[in-house]
């Protein structure tokens, strides 16, 4: 039974990464199914060059809702070194216009938001307006370091914009990503689960083998019965090997004399 639990201990393990939820965050209650692009002019998009916008931070504008959606990739998955777009909604409910500045977002451990792991690279628009009670979305794609290890991080992004000419700033998303390995041959993580799969079934065959070998151990020896013949003992197994000899003719003779 020990054995029984550490195999199956080790399946849960190998099953809990895929066992995890995927549900993206955001700081409204706007569904991600109504986020259309509505305005007239999302912009022009260009990496950001002149204005560091971590810097300084500002407050987000009142009526002014966002929501964060990963285009085919409801589970976050984020391979290291290659790109990932997500889509930026902002839903204007106020009573002016919103003009988009930029968007930019970073990597923290997921333990401590205090600790900067990479400040991912900005994506500026122009001329990205969005009018009142409209609602519009914007693309931002993003690479994570290819030195980053896999595993879970916090991602932050933040979508900056101005209204009438007051700057202000919004968190579109802050939740989890998983950081895998880029897309190769083979990686180290599917050399260990390959390995860890064989080791598993070798001790599962192991212990079937083991519980056949018990109870195979545990049937009881057939013993022959012995029977005296006159002053001899003869197993009643060779007697039946021996009928119809000339030994068991003799035999009944002897009998008939007695």
């Amino acid at each position: 039974m020990k054995t029984f639990r550490v195999f199956f201990l080790a399946l849960l393990l190998l099953a809990s990464p895929f066992l995890q939820a995927a549900t993206c965050q955001s700081d409204s209650d706007v569904e991600s199914s109504e986020v259309v692009e509505e305005a007239s002019d999302l912009g022009v998009v260009g990496e950001e060059d002149s204005q560091d916008f971590g810097e300084v931070n500002f407050g987000p504008a009142p009526g002014v809702d966002t929501v964060c959606v990963f285009p085919k990739n409801s589970a976050r998955i984020v391979p290291a070194g290659e790109e990932t777009e997500l889509l930026a909604g902002v839903k204007n409910d106020g009573e002016s216009s919103l003009n988009v500045i930029a968007i930019k977002a970073s990597v923290h451990y997921t333990f401590d938001h205090r600790m900067l792991i990479q400040n991912l690279t900005g994506q500026v628009f122009h001329n990205a307006t969005v009018p009142p009670s409209t609602q519009a979305s914007y693309p931002y794609i993003f690479a994570v370091s290819k030195f980053l290890q896999p595993g879970n991080f916090d991602l932050v992004g933040t979508i900056f914009y101005e209204i009438d000419q007051t700057a202000y700033q919004s968190v579109f998303f802050n939740g989890t990503i998983e950081v895998v390995e880029a897309s190769g041959l083979i990686s180290m993580e599917t050399v260990f689960l390959v390995t860890l799969g064989i080791a598993l079934l070798v001790l599962l065959g192991l212990w079937i083998h083991g519980q056949i070998q018990q109870k195979l151990s545990k049937k009881p020896k057939r013993v022959a019965s012995k029977v005296e013949v006159g002053t001899k003992t003869i197993d009643t197994s060779m007697d039946e090997w021996l009928q119809g000899t000339a030994f068991t003719r003799s035999s009944s003779k002897s009998k008939k004399k007695n």
